[in-house]
């Protein structure tokens, strides 16, 4: 069988940790040559020689996310290094606690510099190498907490519900330019993100995987291998009539 993403030059945002680092081995892995946007050179370099044994290829560029010029940079030298960009992967974000009766406008600009302003620029950039093509596919990292979110994570609610707005946008406005765009619903997972904010409350991996199994309505968290396939779909040939849709991989969690 043909690999899903062979020929394919996908860029990640946020892909040296969690479920952006899995995403990008596993591409080269199907196939593609990926580009990751991050600030962990380290790690990142870990992926790409992991992805050259694979056959594939990947160039890390270092990204600070708040500044729009990066985000652009991120593209450009994507381009420049492969020719062209046929889809995006924007999984970067933070999920600060942030009730709407605490939150300070430091947190609140922390928040959507990161999970809206950066992807919005991203997305932005991404269009205007995927219309070279004639093509490309977008997947915004969504989140349960956009339908209204848990008292706490307010202006991070906030953010993943623009999220979807700014999804809905491309799809309506860009199909006839046949880029697609997506939003993935991601569940709860223990990333290395997640488990030490639970360790700076005092809880082991082992209690909050507890504490997660009895909440969940399928009993238990989700791991970044449960993503690989619905990615891997929207971001390949397979999905090319699919936008404006969204995908829940979320243990059946509404918040």
């Amino acid at each position: 069988m043909e690999k899903e993403l062979k020929n394919k030059v996908i860029v990640i945002s946020g892909g040296t940790k969690g479920v952006g680092k899995t995403m990008a081995e596993e591409c080269a892995l199907r196939g593609a040559k990926v580009v990751i946007g991050g600030r962990d050179e380290k790690a990142a370099k870990e992926s790409i020689r992991l992805m050259r044994t694979y056959g594939s290829d990947g160039l890390f560029v270092h990204t600070e996310l708040t500044d729009i010029r990066d985000c652009a940079k991120l593209f450009d030298q994507a381009y420049a290094r492969f020719g062209k960009i046929d889809g995006f992967f924007n999984y970067s974000g933070v999920t600060p606690v942030s009730g709407l009766d605490t939150c300070d406008e430091e947190t609140f600009d922390a928040i959507m510099d990161i999970n809206f302003k950066a992807a919005f620029f991203c997305c932005q950039n991404a269009i205007k190498y995927m219309r070279m093509n004639g093509s490309g596919s977008i997947v915004l990292t969504g989140s349960t907490h956009a339908w209204g979110g848990q008292k706490d994570r307010c202006a991070y609610a906030c953010s993943k519900g623009v999220l979807r707005t700014l999804m809905e946008h491309i799809a309506h406005n860009y199909a006839s330019e046949h880029i697609r765009c997506n939003y993935l619903v991601l569940g709860w997972t223990p990333t290395e993100g997640e488990v030490a904010f639970r360790k700076t409350q005092g809880m082991t991996e082992a209690e909050l995987r507890k504490e997660a199994a009895g909440i969940l309505p399928m009993g238990r968290m989700c791991e970044r291998n449960d993503y690989i396939e619905g990615i891997v779909y929207m971001l390949s040939d397979a999905s090319a009539m699919m936008t404006g849709s969204t995908l829940r991989i979320n243990a059946g969690e509404y918040i």
